[in-house]
C-alpha cells in the first residue's frame, strides 16, 4: 500500500514539474511571464549620460544593469534602484511581454526586481520605449 502511495505521489510531482516547466537558470533572463531568475546588479546609473564627459545627467531618471545582461530604466528617479549597489543579489521576474511587436523588436518587457540586500522591489521595463516605438 505504501509503495502505491509513493508511486502516485511521484507521478504527481513529475506532472507538476512538467506543467511548470524548467526553472530559470541563474544569470539568464526570464523568457516566460511568471518566470524568475537570480542575478546580481552590475551597475546603477542615471538614465542619461553626458556623451562628452560620460557623467550622469542629474534628474534624468534611473537605470540598472544586471550581470545576466538585463537592463531596466525609468524617466524618473526610482529610490529602490538608487539604494542598490553593484554586486547586490536580486530576483528578476518577467511580468509582461508586449503584444503585436514588429519582428525582431523585443523591447518593452516588464520585470519586477527585488533586491535581496535591501528587500526593496521595483517594476520597470527593459527599454525607454515599447516595441514599435521610437
Amino acid at each position: 500500500m505504501m509503495e502505491r502511495r509513493l508511486a502516485t505521489l511521484s507521478l504527481a510531482v513529475v506532472a507538476i514539474v512538467i506543467a511548470l516547466g524548467p526553472p530559470a537558470v541563474a544569470d539568464s533572463l526570464p523568457t516566460r511571464i511568471g518566470q524568475c531568475t537570480r542575478t546580481t546588479i552590475k551597475s546603477v546609473e542615471a538614465r542619461l549620460m553626458d556623451s562628452a564627459t560620460h557623467a550622469a545627467v542629474p534628474d534624468s531618471g534611473s537605470a540598472v544593469v544586471f550581470a545576466n545582461g538585463g537592463y531596466q530604466v525609468d524617466y524618473v528617479t526610482v529610490p529602490a534602484v538608487e539604494a542598490s549597489r553593484p554586486g547586490d543579489p536580486v530576483v528578476m521576474c518577467l511580468v509582461s511581454i508586449p503584444q503585436h511587436c514588429p519582428p525582431g523588436d523585443d523591447r518593452g518587457r516588464m520585470y519586477k526586481t527585488t533586491n535581496e540586500r535591501t528587500r526593496q522591489s521595483w517594476t520597470l521595463p527593459d527599454s525607454e520605449h515599447m516595441c514599435g516605438g521610437a
